[in-house]
Order: structure tokens, then C-alpha cells, then sequence
């Protein structure tokens, strides 16, 4: 389902899970920036199953702000990229900016993103020039991640780049047609192409709350990523598996011959179970990795919608 009220200039999509303390604040300084920038708007925002007071401030800011403000509603919790997903369906604008509800990406960086959208560029991004408030670990395996994906990928992302751009109505329209169910957003903007720019900006800490990503969110994530977009975990396993084959040719081929030509009597049942062993747990790898790819496949033949609305305010 997508809106049908008259198109506006930008919409800005934020997704909300539990974020009671920022709502306020963020819709604040929007409503400055966007303001500022002199463009017919909207602010869609997607909650996505919170459980905490964000809906009441949402829709208490709906009553002050009439015209302004969408809410699309989730029945219950579907996650980060279909909220985004979501946002994409019900926009109206001409192109539409994508912002978390954290405050860690600074609103006021949108007005230079549709300095580059009038430029003519389609697809413009947040390019995070320093991070505040982040750990190392979190620093060094952003940093890992990327360079994974565009080694193992024919796609390209760049370093430290987030959830925060600007797509183009052209580029909303690819990605809604594109009904695969376990999504990376940031992997199908770079992979639809498209006229691109960067924005540097320096990422703040975050307002207040919680991060929603803990460290086996960021797994998930990335395994939805690799999985979406790459099939090299299948050809390593198809790699190991051809290894050892070759290897365990070659063992038969020396025990043959010292059979027939030597008085050597092969030895080591301990050596033995453990050759057993190690093969057998790179079979049970690829059998997982064959199941992931299965599974998700699975999921996108079902033709389950991505996510379903407990309702909509427009």
C-alpha cells in the first residue's frame, strides 16, 4: 500500500523503535532545517512495534503538526531495513531522505543533501568523517564489514556510511519494485546505480536511549549482506571441498602404494579421527551456508508481505 495524498518536494523517513527521548528533539530540529530549506514536505515517520511512549508522542505531534506529518504504524516489530522499506512505499516526495531517530546523524546535513540533489545527482550520502562516542571494537568492525562486502561483492560502498541519504523519486521507484525479504538497504542503493555524491559530516554521539543494534544484530546484518549479495561462502566451501578431495586422492594413491611396494604398515588412529573430524565439520559449515542461501529463498517464494500496518495516519 502506498500513500495517495499530493506529492511534496521531500519527504524525510525515519524509523522508531523505543525512542521515546529523542522524538521530541529530532522533530525540533527538523522542522528548523527543512524550514530553512524553502521545499513543500513531509516527515513519514515508521514505527516499528515500540513498546515504549514513542506511538502517544507521535501521534501527539501529528495533532500539532497537521500536514506535515505521516505515521505508519507496524503491527508489531519487523525490523530496521522494512521500516525503511516502509517509509519508501508511503513517501510522496520528489526524493526522500533517510535519517535515524538517534540524532547521531545531524538533521541540519540534510540541506546539503539537496544541494547536490539540485546539482542533478540522484543518489547523495552521508560519509561519516569522524565518529563520536563510538568503541574501537565498533570503529574496527564497521571497518572490517565494508572492506568484506566490496571484496566479496560486485558492489561498491564506501567506508563509513550509514543509514543517512537522499534517493531520488527514480531510485524509490527501483527499490519498491524489489520485493527480496531479507534486505541491506545500503547494498541496493549501490547496487541500482545512479548519479552519486558524498557528504562528509561528523556523527555525534548518541541524544539519549540505547543502541538498537547490539552485537548480534550487526551479525545478522552482515550475514543478510554476504548472503544478498555474494556467493562467496559457497564457492569457499566448494574450494575446501575440492581440496580435500585432492588431498584424499593423493593419501589413497601413497596407502596403495605402500601396500604394494613397501613393508610400511600405515599407522594413527588418533591422526585418523582427527582427519575425520575436520572434514566432517567443514561438511556441516557448507551444509549451514547452503541452508542460509535455501532459507532466504524460501522466505522470498512464499511472497509473504514485508512487513504488515496496525494503521496509518496521513
Amino acid at each position: 500500500m502506498t500513500s495517495e495524498n499530493k506529492a511534496v518536494d521531500l519527504s524525510v523517513i525515519i524509523p522508531i523503535y523505543n525512542e521515546e527521548s529523542n522524538i521530541v528533539e529530532l522533530h525540533k530540529r527538523l522542522k528548523a532545517v527543512l524550514g530553512s530549506i524553502g521545499r513543500s514536505f513531509e516527515i513519514v515517520f515508521v514505527d516499528d512495534g515500540s513498546s515504549d511512549q514513542s506511538n502517544k508522542i507521535l501521534q501527539r505531534l501529528y495533532q500539532e503538526n497537521p500536514g506535515t506529518i505521516k505515521i505508519v504504524t507496524f503491527a508489531r516489530n519487523f525490523g530496521h531495513q522494512l521500516a525503511l522499506s516502509a517509509g519508501f512505499n508511503y513517501c510522496t516526495g520528489k526524493a526522500a531522505v533517510v535519517l535515524d531517530a538517534d540524532l547521531q546523524d545531524p538533521p541540519e546535513v540534510i540541506a546539503d543533501f539537496v544541494k547536490k540533489w539540485d546539482e542533478g545527482f540522484e543518489v547523495v550520502y552521508g560519509v561519516r568523517e569522524k565518529r563520536e562516542g563510538e568503541t574501537w571494537f565498533k570503529l574496527w568492525s564497521a571497518s572490517l564489514f565494508y572492506k568484506i562486502i566490496r571484496a566479496t561483492t560486485n558492489i561498491d560502498i564506501a567506508d563509513n556510511v550509514g543509514d543517512f541519504y537522499l534517493l531520488d523519486r527514480k531510485v524509490l521507484d527501483v527499490l519498491n519494485s524489489m520485493k527480496e525479504r531479507h534486505r541491506f538497504i545500503r547494498g541496493l542503493i549501490a547496487w541500482v546505480g545512479y548519479q552519486r555524491a558524498a557528504v562528509g559530516y561528523v556523527r555525534k554521539a548518541r541524544h539519549a536511549g540505547e543502541t538498537k543494534y547490539p552485537i548480534w544484530k550487526m551479525v545478522k546484518f552482515s550475514l543478510d549482506a554476504m548472503t544478498s549479495f555474494s556467493f562467496t561462502p559457497l564457492r569457499v566451501v566448494s574450494g575446501l571441498g575440492a581440496f580435500f578431495a585432492c588431498v584424499s586422492f593423493l593419501y589413497v594413491v601413497i596407502i596403495i602404494y605402500q601396500r604394494l611396494f613397501t613393508d610400511t604398515t600405515i599407522v594413527g588412529w588418533s591422526s585418523l579421527m582427527a582427519v575425520i573430524l575436520f572434514i566432517g565439520g567443514v561438511q556441516l559449515l557448507a551444509i549451514g551456508i547452503i541452508g542460509e542461501y535455501i532459507a532466504r529463498i524460501g522466505d522470498d517464494v512464499k511472497s509473504r508481505p514485508l512487513y504488515t500496518v496496525g494503521h496509518y495516519l496521513s
